[in-house]
């Protein structure tokens, strides 16, 4: 599929995030521009065909409509504009006193999502993902590696959906509407792969890089987690159990980090600790 040409001189920068930035088209109020940095092609064409298979398996999601390339040669996305969006860091950060309502608004967005059963012929399996990202990080010893692929092989397999990068900052709201955002990264399999993630963003990540990405002080993801855990696993679940629990699968996202960053992550890899020992 080829990349349809736009021009930037149609749109006006509304955002910016890890991988790009977003756009409003001036003259079309429902239409939005997801624009990924130079020299990523596959990655956004990648997105946009998730993006239409998840959207089309009902998960509440932006549509997404054309893969599209600018003058300047970086390539996007675009997508049905929600009005009045804010994601859910966004609004934590805002309004800090209403962290409890909102960690639990998105419990509920996740329990729901990883009831999703999916066609598994049509997603990759997260436990594929991990043995190929464990196969190619130099960082790890085989027999660090022998470990955690044990490890993941010993997950319990599930075919239900997965975000792939389920924190926060990629569910949205508007009114009374909830979505799912940047569904690169959609796969299918075990829960605790995704909430990994949640637990990664909240509680492992250093303060400065919570307060820049997530737009709140570590002490406020941190209560965020703290309401998220009894609307997801229960009012009787033991929080100390519960993050136990979720440490290795917070830990493997040490194989994306290192993988990005090109070097070892002593303080993510710490969580790997009752896998590794």
């Amino acid at each position: 599929m080829e990349a349809r040409h736009i021009s930037l001189n149609d749109f006006v920068l509304s955002g910016g995030g890890f991988n790009g930035e977003s756009y409003d088209h001036k003259g079309n109020p429902d239409l939005m521009l997801k624009l990924y940095f130079p020299g990523k092609i596959q990655q956004p064409f990648n997105e946009m065909l998730m993006a239409r298979k998840v959207f089309n398996l009902g998960i509440p999601s932006p549509e997404p409509g054309e893969y599209v390339v600018t003058e300047d040669g970086r390539y996007g996305i675009l997508f049905h504009r929600i009005h009045g969006k804010k994601s859910f860091s966004r609004a934590c950060g805002d309004n800090p006193a209403e962290v409890a309502r909102y960690a639990s608004e998105f419990a509920q967005m996740c329990l729901q999502l990883h009831s999703t059963h999916v066609d598994t012929t049509q997603f990759e399996n997260v436990k594929d993902r991990y043995y190929r990202l464990l196969e190619e990080n130099p960082f790890f010893s085989p027999s660090e590696k022998d470990k955690l692929g044990r490890f993941i092989a010993d997950t319990p397999d599930e075919d239900t959906a997965i975000h792939g990068d389920l924190q926060f900052s990629n569910a949205i709201f508007a009114g009374n509407k909830r979505y799912f955002i940047d569904l690169g990264d959609f796969c299918y399999g075990n829960h605790l792969f995704d909430l990994g993630m949640v637990y990664l963003s909240c509680c492992l990540s250093q303060e400065s890089f919570i307060t820049e990405t997530f737009h709140m002080p570590k002490a406020v993801s941190i209560k965020f987690w703290n309401n998220f855990v009894p609307t997801y696993f229960g009012k009787n679940a033991v929080k100390a159990e519960i993050d136990e629990m979720m440490l290795p699968y917070a830990g493997l996202k040490t194989l994306i980090i290192e993988r990005d960053a090109g070097q070892p992550q002593p303080e993510f890899r710490a969580a790997l600790r009752s896998v590794l020992d």
